[in-house]
């Protein structure tokens, strides 16, 4: 029978997830793990690792490389290999995502021990992302049912059927086809001309006056416009009133209160009056949302338990009992067993591998966060995609409690504190990797592949794109000085505070239970917690982008509100030329960051954003960034609602 031309509706919900027959039927046999395909994965991973450890060493934040790597994967096999397979394309594109997952992985920690003043080695990066994405990749195994076939059509996993998407018109064709590559041109053009030439700012921002200088802004980039319309509006309207709450409520409070204060509050050095808005926000608006958000898994982690239970016992009952002629090969899971011996071996080499040595106390709390916060991460993705996954937030709060604990067993100074970002290191990469893992689970089994084997290429792709991510590390450290302000990894800067906060007893503790507050008053009101939490700990600038894209949704829902089909056809329209959108905007986003690194390195010696150097008034303007925004959001809408002839 001849393949659909398209994902079916039942993809993004309206049948158990059971019943829903993915795009290669199981009874079609195909290719998947093949040599061009593991070695392209790994490229791919390669490149992606290297570009968002400079980006978020230099911003604080990652690109996305599943969507990208799903498009250069059908490209890249059709046009030069000429192999039109989709599961491969699947398996190159989940390699691909392990680039962006490592290197928020690695630069929201490790570099607090350069910041130290102490030697951070190679070989202790490499150690501590395979440890770390050894836990991230298997402990998602016993879950993948529950989060993925049963939660089908309520866990909308956006950036995973956006991947789909992109993976089935670029191997199909048609019409389809041409709308991913119309977006994905246009998000890239877009990016090339704000972050690229500069010719209009990719983040506008007000002041306001009334409000004790406050500031409002977005975040003027293609793929956040993109990420709004897959997500729709419900779920971007919480988290921009997690963001309203921090601006616009909070931290107005904090000037307000602290502006005759004639000593700084801790834990700012600076007086409150001499203090802009993104430095309260630095200073103390986030520790309010690293509290929120780790309530708000903690709180996910108990109302899931049953489930995880139940999960957990259906995987321990298919022990020995083999794949079977008669498994699906979308149900082919990687074994209970090696979860257990993952879990086993990273606590034995954690606590006896010299160039780790976090002792015994600190390998149980590595495997204890990882399991915890790997449930968390892979359902958040579900939730709002691993774009913004917080995983710097959950981080946050490993560090709290895993310093503590190690300072009350004896683990103090520089010692102490280095043990403390190790096992907050291996964590983090595990949470960053249980995310992207789930992502790219998702699109498997949309698509049809077989989980057992991507996870498998995953951790292969992993393993060697950290030795890429480690040498740029390190590379950029002996070029810029990481703490720079040409580098100035501002999330290493906070975990390097945290954890020296705990170990001298001086943490804002108010500050957190705060954010533990207001995540339980949303629990108790039944709000989305986590959803609010990411909205309060992250810029109101990224919310209000993501908003803007659910705005545009809702428009053109509304306009065929009365005819379901016509609606049903016109959002996934809309829902491809996003996903184009989010990958043109990352995929020029990585041309930009080389551009910039090759000059930073003085391998060239002119700065492509010249709107920076002429016209600044027009360039640098607010208006012209929210005109271009705009103009952005109408062009989406009237796509999406153009009917084809």
């Amino acid at each position: 029978m001849e393949q659909k031309r398209k994902l079916s509706h039942n993809a993004y919900g309206g049948c158990h997830g059971d019943d829903y027959v993915p795009f290669v039927p199981t009874n079609e046999a195909m290719p998947e793990t093949t040599v061009i395909s593991i070695i392209m994965g790994i490229m791919f991973a390669c490149v992606f690792a290297a570009a968002n450890t400079y980006l978020g060493l230099k911003v604080g934040l990652t690109i996305s490389a599943g969507i990208p790597g799903a498009i250069l994967a059908t490209g890249l096999l059709k046009g030069i290999f000429r192999r039109n397979n989709i599961l491969e394309a699947n398996m190159v594109a989940s390699i691909a995502a392990m680039g962006e997952s490592i290197a928020g992985g690695i630069i929201f920690t490790l570099p607090a021990i350069i910041l130290w003043g102490m030697h951070l080695k190679l070989s202790t990066i490499v150690v501590v992302t395979a440890l770390g994405g050894l836990l991230g990749v298997f402990f998602v195994s016993p879950l993948r049912r529950y989060l993925i076939v049963e939660e089908h059509g309520k866990l909308t996993y956006p950036e995973s059927m956006a991947a789909a998407e992109v993976l089935v018109t670029g191997s199909e064709g048609g019409a389809g086809f041409k709308t991913v590559m119309l977006g994905l041109s246009t998000g890239g053009m877009y990016k090339l001309l704000s972050g690229g030439f500069a010719l209009f700012s990719d983040s506008p921002e007000w002041v306001i006056k009334p409000m004790q200088g406050t500031i409002f802004g977005f975040n003027n980039v293609a793929s956040l416009m993109g990420v709004g319309f897959i997500v729709g509006l419900r779920a971007s309207l919480f988290m921009f009133g997690g963001a309203l709450l921090a601006w616009l409520g909070l931290m107005p409070l904090i000037m307000y209160v602290g502006h005759g204060l004639q000593t700084p509050l801790f834990p700012s050095t600076k007086l409150i009056a001499n203090m802009d808005a993104w430095e309260i926000w630095s200073s103390y608006i986030r520790y309010v949302g690293a509290g929120a958000v780790a309530t708000g898994g903690i709180i996910s982690l108990i109302k899931s338990m049953p489930t995880i239970v139940k999960s957990f016992k259906a995987a321990m009952g298919g022990i020995g009992a083999g794949t079977g002629a008669t498994q699906k090969r979308t149900d082919i899971d990687a074994p209970i067993t090696w979860v257990i011996a993952a879990a086993i071996l990273v606590f034995l080499l954690s606590w006896l591998l010299p160039i780790v040595h976090v002792g015994i106390v600190g390998s149980i709390m590595i495997i204890l966060f990882s399991f915890f916060f790997s449930v968390v991460s892979a359902r958040m993705v579900g939730i709002i995609g691993a774009s913004n996954n917080p995983v710097s937030g959950m981080t946050i709060a490993t560090l709290l409690f895993a310093t503590a604990v190690l300072r009350a067993v004896g683990y103090v100074g520089d010692k102490g504190m280095v043990v403390a970002i190790i096992v907050g290191g291996i964590v983090c990469v595990a949470i960053a990797v249980a995310g992207g893992t789930a992502q790219s689970l998702k699109t498997t089994y949309i698509i049809g592949g077989t989980p057992k084997n991507v996870q498998i290429g995953m951790y292969i792709g992993l393993a060697v794109a950290s030795v890429c991510a480690g040498a740029v590390l390190l590379m950029l450290n002996d070029a810029y000085k990481i703490g720079s302000a040409a580098i100035p990894a501002p999330q290493a800067g906070l975990m390097s505070m945290v954890v020296k906060g705990v170990m001298t007893g001086d943490l804002p503790w108010l500050l957190v239970i705060v954010g533990i507050v207001i995540a339980i008053f949303c629990e108790l009101a039944k709000l989305p917690v986590l959803t609010i939490a990411l909205g309060i700990y992250l810029p109101i600038h990224l919310s209000a982008g993501v908003l803007c894209g659910g705005i545009v949704r809702v428009f053109v829902e509304k306009k065929f509100k009365k005819n379901e089909t016509q609606q049903k056809e016109h959002i996934e329209k809309g829902i491809l030329l996003s996903s184009g959108l989010v990958a043109g905007d990352a995929l020029m986003g990585i041309i930009v960051a080389v551009f910039a690194t090759l000059k930073n390195s003085h391998v060239i010696n002119f700065d492509i954003a010249f709107g920076k150097h002429f016209a600044t008034a027009i360039t640098g303007s607010n208006l012209l960034a929210t005109i271009m925004f705009l103009l952005l959001g109408i062009w989406i809408y009237r796509y999406s609602i153009k009917t084809e002839n």
